[in-house]
């Protein structure tokens, strides 16, 4: 199984790198290190450095990850899902070509703006490999979802519709904390009126903790949710990983994971429609 989905890694990866679109990202590459880490002025510090690093890996293995399922999804590779005794195989391999690919992208535009480098230590440069390689992989698998290739039906409204509810909802917590305890609130009021003493007590027992708390229980969710990116970001730019920030990689490894297994259920049952 692992050699096959290394042959089929590797023609995928040599198909995008050897194309027109793979000329595109390489060319791109440059240009982007050009601009953000030009030789004659030098990388201004660290965090700079690993946050636009970073930002760049995230947008290219997205891009990267797209063209990859877009070439998959071509009718000629047919006989390759065909004589797969798993789907799961070829989704793999195509997940692994285009990391791969976006990788060594990322990883030659690191070491090009050590040209002229930020002043620090080598403990310090080996810390952002692992945040850039988790960020990656979430990205992938984002863009995986994306693709036509993987989506089911409606399937990748609901996981981006999902997170910008959630990204919405971060935003406006507070304000959303205020009113679910306004109507809490009427609630209880109505109940009064109703002579239903012990469900208002009970109801306004909630509202007085709901009130009292420091922070809304919808705050707390999502900032746990979202806890692995802002813990990178302060870790970044604090200059070091407390033993509690240098978990969020591990999460958002795992985070990958979970949409990664969705992503195979997926394209497990989905019925292929391969472009001709």
């Amino acid at each position: 199984m692992i050699q096959r989905i290394w042959e089929l890694s590797r023609y995928f990866a040599q198909n995008l790198a050897f194309s027109l679109a793979g000329l595109v990202l390489v060319i791109l590459s440059f240009l982007f290190w050009a601009i953000f880490f030009p030789p004659s002025q030098g990388t201004p510090d660290i965090e700079n450095y690993v946050m636009i690093i970073a930002a760049f890996g995230v947008t290219l293995t997205f891009v990267a990850t797209l063209t990859v399922t877009s070439r998959a999804s071509r009718a000629e590779n047919f006989p390759l899902i065909a004589r797969l005794p798993s789907r799961i195989e070829y989704m793999t391999a195509v997940f692994s070509a285009a990391m791969i690919f976006a990788l060594l992208l990322q990883l030659m535009v690191a070491l090009l703006a050590l040209i002229r480098g930020p002043d620090a230590s080598i403990g310090r440069l080996l810390e952002a490999p692992p945040v850039w390689i988790a960020l990656d992989l979430l990205a992938a698998i984002m863009a995986l979802h994306a693709s036509d290739l993987i989506a089911s039906g409606w399937s990748r409204v609901m996981i981006y519709g999902t997170l910008a509810i959630l990204l919405i909802a971060q935003s406006f917590a507070e304000r959303l904390n205020t009113w679910f305890i306004a109507i809490i609130s009427n609630v209880s009021s109505y109940f009064y009126g109703q002579q239903m003493n012990g469900v208002a007590d009970s109801l306004g027992r909630i509202t007085a903790w709901l009130s009292g708390s420091e922070q809304s229980l919808l705050d707390r969710f999502l900032g746990f949710v979202f806890w692995p990116f802002k813990a990178i970001e302060s870790a970044v730019l604090g200059g070091a990983f407390s033993p509690t920030e240098a978990l969020a990689p591990a999460v958002l490894v795992l985070y990958a994971t979970i949409l990664y297994l969705l992503a195979a259920d997926l394209f497990a049952s989905k019925d292929l429609e391969l472009i001709e």
